[in-house]
């Protein structure tokens, strides 16, 4: 009997132990098989974001330029059709004018003025003399298309007939180029038309040529980089603007650069850096200053910002991650961007319908509602604002986002978009306690736009020195537009000044555009 009973001992002994094995060999299957789950997840949705990426929309919204273009072929077909309706009507039975809202013509421009009379002045009734006893007007706008025109300077010479050897002249004026035939006013046009409207050099040597102007697009190329001479020191002082802030956006944009040692093109990068401070109400004038680089090493920004003090707004880009280790406590704080951190969610959200992603969306959203009632208010009003209302929604998300990093597989996309999140939360939540920043870099990534038009014209830059003056107008155009300074007027004022020497170095903040256009309105108002 005791035999039988170690006997049966023995054998549940082994198949306990057979259990075991078992059940350790079904938990590392299951563990490899949530493994390749989460790395089949994670490849899906590389493919997807890929495929958006060749074939649809990359950002989260719909382009509202690409929008209007649909908008206005329906307008531009609705516009035919009601034109072809108005001349049906017109042909059989009169009726009332189609009240449009066309808005009042600007009170600045030039009037001319077309007399349409009648050419017989007599009574059609009685044959008497008619006289004028009111007049109806209606205001058309009108274009005078752009015209080329040569500028011919005389410089008469006086003798003197009692010494013949005494030869009188007024000295030539400084010319933009020398011996060139361009005035500061078309060397401005230039400018403006290939970083503003983003037409390519050889598309305005062909707009020449429409006029019977034929100029070659190495002379408009020269002309290009003789301009950036002149406006460099310019440059140079908006440098200098944007670095002595004390809050500072960056961010950085590819740029196709031709390397004909390799018969291709090689990617540098222009960077840009953005003063705003109109969200809190702030006195600096905007600005952006970008700069070219050839790389995209750590050591870049760490050069440009060498003399800059402050806060930092970036994404997490880790050649900005370094900056703080390298400088003393303190000295630079980086305040991270909600908008980068929400863009991995809704990536998540768009291709699996993750409700644990749609939940992060929905509460960054409600951050987003507070800025949006904060915007324009003082720093501390701001402040005070976000510390009532933002930090307990900041608070509860971090909670709930380390509670879910606990839940989900720790190589899933979900969990490194947490990851991210609380890897830069120090950055995150830096807003709460400083009324000037903002929630996200989203001010410096608009004036990347301007960027991205001009790659996608132009494909390339010529050469990293036709990068570089690239970065030069770029800058001083995109920050003309901030300061809601026209930029032709600008810049053809700018280069009339410095070339012909009526504004010296040491006078060049005169130039800047916030400084130009509060000159030009107080002359306008002692008018």
């Amino acid at each position: 009997m005791a035999e039988v009973v170690a006997a049966e001992r023995s054998r549940i002994s082994t198949l306990e132990v057979e259990r075991a094995t078992v059940l350790a060999e079904r938990d590392a299957v299951c563990a490899e098989r949530d493994v390749a789950r989460a790395e089949i997840e994670k490849l899906r949705l590389l493919i997807r974001q890929l495929q958006r990426g060749q074939f649809g929309r990359r950002s989260e919204r719909l382009d509202p330029d690409q929008l209007q273009l649909g908008l206005e072929d329906l307008e531009q077909t609705a516009a035919a059709v009601e034109a072809e309706q108005e001349a049906a009507a017109r042909s059989s039975t009169p009726r009332a004018p189609r009240r449009r809202n066309l808005g009042a013509l600007p009170a600045h421009l030039p009037r001319v003025e077309v007399l349409v009379d009648v050419e017989d002045k007599s009574c059609p009734c009685c044959g008497g003399a008619l006289h004028v006893i009111g007049e109806d007007t209606s205001e058309m706008l009108d274009i005078v298309p752009a015209q080329l025109r040569v500028k011919v300077i005389r410089r008469p010479r006086y003798g003197c007939r009692t010494c013949e050897g005494a030869v009188v002249q007024a000295p030539a004026p400084e010319r933009p180029i020398t011996g060139g035939m361009a005035t500061e006013a078309l060397l401005a046009h230039v400018l403006v038309a290939k970083y503003a409207d983003f037409l390519p050099l050889y598309r305005q040597a062909a707009i020449f040529a429409r006029q019977g102007v034929e100029l070659d697009r190495s002379t408009l190329c020269d002309w290009v980089g003789r301009a950036c001479w002149w406006l460099e020191p310019l440059w140079r002082l908006l440098y200098r603007h944007v670095m002595a802030s004390t809050r500072i956006f960056a961010d950085d944009t590819p740029l196709p650069v031709l390397d004909p040692g390799r018969g291709r093109t090689k990617t540098g990068r222009l960077w840009a850096y953005a003063v705003d401070d109109r969200p809190s109400n702030g006195s600096t004038p905007p600005a952006v200053v970008y700069l070219y680089a050839e790389d995209r090493k750590g050591e870049r920004p760490a050069m440009h910002l060498a003399e800059f003090r402050g806060v930092l707004q970036v994404d997490g880009y880790g050649g900005f991650k370094g900056l703080p280790a390298n400088r003393p406590p303190g000295e630079i704080r980086l305040a991270f961007c909600w908008a980068h951190c929400r863009r991995r969610f809704y990536d998540i959200q768009q291709e699996t319908g993750s409700p644990l992603a749609e939940e992060v969306l929905r509460r960054i959203g409600e951050l987003y509602k507070v800025e949006a009632e904060v915007r324009g208010r003082p720093p501390d009003e701001r402040r005070a604002i976000r510390h009532e209302r933002s930090k307990p929604i900041v608070d509860a998300l971090h909670g709930w986002l380390m509670a879910q990093l606990e839940r989900v597989s720790g190589r899933s996309t979900l969990a490194e978009a947490i990851r991210y999140a609380l890897r830069h939360w120090q950055g995150l939540v830096l807003f709460l306690d400083d009324g000037r920043l903002e929630l996200d870099t989203n001010t410096v990534e608009r004036t990347m736009r301007g960027v991205a038009l001009g790659r996608k014209n132009s494909l390339f830059a010529g050469s990293d020195g036709g990068a570089r003056r690239w970065a030069i107008v770029a800058s001083l155009v995109t920050t003309a537009k901030l300061n809601g300074v026209e930029p032709l007027a600008w810049l053809t004022d700018v280069l009339e000044r410095v070339v012909s020497g009526r504004t010296k170095a040491h006078e060049l903040e005169r130039l800047q555009p916030w400084n130009w256009q509060a000159e030009r309105l107080a002359a306008a108002g002692h008018a």
